[in-house]
């Protein structure tokens, strides 16, 4: 299973099907996007396709009759409409026409009616209809799936249509399972398992074993968005290198932040050795070398104060298991240095680990954000990820230890020089998916729809993550996929998050929901 193959095997596929000669590919924003990640413009330009085009651009190439045109579009209302219109003045010698997912026969006959000039040569179905990011990993590009944290009826539809995609072209018909928590997880296994039985004759594959699609929920594990992405500009120019503001992924995208802190590490020892050979200014040639340097070394030197008492401090706040020290907190989050985002992301873990520590001060540090006079935004996030998790409904917290010792052992592990938190954090996706290919999977905690059970350790697995997945989780894949020969994973997610992104996920699932969750200050408790 690997989703950039099966979706470069359709672009292959659809340039050699119109013969040779001079091409021009037709698509529309989201099939530019599916191309663009698979193929360089180069790449596409030894397949004889010399010109692009967009059917929804507002103004198109004039009229080039000499040409074939291969048209790969989304099979929407939209895009039929534009179609049609085309192909009453089409603008191209002759048409093969290449929808990314399933189109209803009625819509096949609007365009048989509209072919008046008979230039339509083929129509097919290439379901490359979702974004192929690594062999193993696949988005939707969906942000903020869910208002009043169900579904937005238009993202589910698309999500459908997505997964759908992804399937055929892996050629997989599987027994589905999803989180039994989550009523967006059932609803969208559902329509999945309808359009399975309406297109029956499209899923008939050769299988060998049974595939396992897996639909979880994004609000199970609200943490690892907010760790994952512990990364400055400077850290990842350190590591990877940034030209043109351009970062350069190929050879160190599975490079998580314990590697960054290997880094610091050298960074401060290099730096250690700079500051020791300026205690020995002893003749005019060592102060003419002290001059020449000194700009660097005090920039080094405050990129490494910067990075190891930042990382250090936060280190602190999220490994520790008891109660923190609110000063330590405060301090950092008064500190001008920290970013508006990053002190927000320290209320925001502190608030999931602690919300139901009798002893918290959620609100005592929601003041200090708004002290330094962060957005109103920020603050509310504190209090809607709460809402958001569930913290503040008849689940578990989290972070208890009793409730849930082994999540809390995933999630934080002790510390040990630059082995810190974000080397040892483990994603809760990672566990699930052990536990499903060992056969471990609780069936009443992760049901499977009807009365379907796999009976065998699955060979082939799906995992999609309502609400985005992560690079982080991403990594935990891969490994797994490394560390389990004869077993193939793919993951995928509305989305694929950083912190950024996670926040307006929440702000938009928040939206209509009457906040449970109000933290109060410790003053108020010791009032009552």
């Amino acid at each position: 299973m690997n989703v950039i193959t099966a979706v470069k095997y359709y672009v292959a596929k659809m340039t050699e099907e119109s013969g040779p000669g001079m091409k021009v590919l037709l698509m529309d924003k989201q099939t530019t996007s599916i191309i663009s990640l698979v193929y360089s413009q180069s790449e596409i330009l030894m397949k004889e396709v010399y010109l692009f085009d967009r059917l929804d651009a507002a103004v198109r190439n004039e009229g080039l009759k000499h040409l074939k045109c291969i048209v790969f579009i989304r099979p929407t209302e939209e895009n039929v409409r534009l179609l049609c219109n085309e192909l009453r003045f089409p603008k191209y010698g002759v048409y093969y026409i290449y929808f990314s997912n399933i189109i209803p026969k009625t819509d096949i006959k609007l365009l048989a009616e509209s072919d008046e000039q008979e230039v339509v040569r083929e129509v097919h179905e290439f379901y490359a209809d979702y974004l192929a990011i690594s062999p193993h990993l696949f988005s939707l590009g969906i942000n903020g799936c869910s208002k009043s944290l169900n579904w937005e009826p238009t993202h589910l539809q698309r999500t459908v249509q997505g997964i759908t995609a992804v399937l055929l072209s892996l050629k997989k018909c599987p027994l589905i399972r999803y989180q039994g928590s989550s009523d967006m997880c059932k609803h969208l296994a559902e329509k999945i398992r309808y359009v399975l039985t309406q297109e029956s004759n499209s899923f008939e594959f050769r299988q060998e074993s049974n595939p396992i699609l897996l639909i979880l929920d994004r609000r199970d594990d609200p943490v690892t968005p907010l760790l994952n992405q512990w990364t400055y500009q400077a850290m990842v120019h350190e590591l990877l290198t940034i030209n043109n503001n351009r970062v350069d992924l190929s050879n160190n995208q599975y490079l998580n932040f314990g590697e960054i802190g290997q880094v610091i590490k050298d960074l401060m020892e290099e730096f250690q050795k700079k500051a020791k050979k300026h205690e020995k200014v002893e003749s005019i040639a060592d102060m003419k070398n002290f001059v020449e340097t000194y700009p660097l070394f005090k920039k080094m030197s405050g990129t490494v104060a910067k990075h190891v008492t930042v990382v250090g401090e936060l280190s602190n706040l999220v490994g520790t298991h008891n109660l923190l020290e609110l000063q330590k907190i405060k301090r950092l989050v008064s500190n001008t240095r920290v970013r508006d985002i990053d002190a927000t992301r320290l209320v925001m873990l502190y608030a999931l680990h602690y919300a139901k520590h009798t002893n918290n001060d959620i609100a005592g540090l929601c003041s200090l954000l708004k002290n330094r006079d962060v957005p109103e935004r920020f603050t509310k996030l504190v209090y809607s990820i709460l809402d958001y998790s569930g913290i503040s409904t008849k689940q578990i917290n989290l972070f208890d230890k009793e409730a849930v010792a082994k999540i809390t052992k995933k999630l934080f592990k002790g510390l040990n020089g630059v082995d810190n938190i974000y080397t040892q954090h483990t994603p809760l996706l990672n566990e699930t998916i052990e536990d499903l290919i060992k056969g471990k999977l609780n069936p009443q905690v992760f049901p499977y729809l009807g009365n379907a059970v796999l009976t065998r350790r699955p060979q082939d697995i799906i995992v999609f993550i309502i609400g985005g997945t992560t690079y982080e989780e991403s990594l935990a894949v891969h490994n797994l996929n490394k560390q389990n020969p004869g077993i193939k994973i793919i993951l995928g997610g509305t989305t694929v998050h950083n912190f950024s992104s996670f926040c307006e996920e929440i702000e938009a699932a928040m939206i209509g929901v009457v906040p449970r969750y109000r933290p109060r200050s410790i003053r108020e408790r010791n009032e009552d």
